[in-house]
């Protein structure tokens, strides 16, 4: 764990971001728990274009809202309610390609998903960011992990880190091999250090949720190491 005291940050006003998260209304009744590549699958068949994004990404579906959930180990399917969304991180620039979703019934690991109506998700500048999913190597201790990601903010997206914490260790299954991840929140960005963060996320696999940073609330519950 990283933990460095700092001064507040002043906060300036930014242009909007380059990418959005652009949420859908879904209709499904279930998906398997692991679908990270079953729909990425469909939605690339759907959308040609998201492989020539590399920065895009596709949020892995979820049915309870609060960062760092997972399911049960050992359950097959997630049961899908009404309020759940399905979301992708695309360039501004793509929204009204994507909104074409709308309408369409995907594929996604037999399980039909009908797409509904969309809206956007504007970027917001805020001091701490939570990924489920950052890709690790199969072996790599936590403490290599994190000082790895740090010096990859620092030398590939200028941020200096200053708070950081793993999570849950989880693998996600693909058929040209599985990707083991951990579960990160980063705290005490400055504004333009979290757009950039959120905009271009980090590590490999953005179209299986991976490297994908959103929001995330809450850190002054987290009590300060001793």
């Amino acid at each position: 764990m990283f933990w460095q005291e700092d001064e507040d940050a002043t906060t300036t006003r930014l242009p909007p971001a380059e990418m959005v998260d652009l949420s859908f209304r879904i209709q499904c009744r279930a998906l398997p728990v692991d679908h990270a590549h079953a729909l990425s699958s469909a939605l690339q068949r759907a959308l040609p274009w998201l492989d020539q994004e590399p920065e895009a990404g596709i949020h892995l579906i979820r049915v309870v809202e609060g960062n760092g959930w997972y399911p049960p180990d050992g359950e097959a399917l997630l049961q899908l309610s009404r309020r759940t969304r399905m979301s992708l991180r695309i360039p501004r620039a793509r929204i009204a390609e994507a909104e074409r979703l709308q309408g369409q019934v995907l594929d996604v690991a037999g399980h039909e998903l009908t797409v509904g109506a969309s809206r956007v998700h504007e970027m917001a500048p805020e001091a701490t960011l939570f990924a489920h999913h950052v890709v690790m190597a199969a072996d790599e201790a936590e403490e290599d992990f994190l000082g790895r990601l740090a010096e990859a903010l620092r030398t590939g997206l200028d941020i200096r880190v200053r708070k950081m914490m793993a999570g849950r260790a989880h693998v996600i299954h693909h058929p040209d091999g599985d990707l083991a991840t951990r579960s990160v929140m980063v705290a005490d960005l400055a504004p333009d250090e979290s757009l950039r963060l959120q905009c271009q996320g980090i590590g490999p696999g953005r179209k299986l949720g991976c490297g994908l940073f959103v929001v995330h609330k809450g850190i002054e519950a987290l009590s300060k190491p001793k």
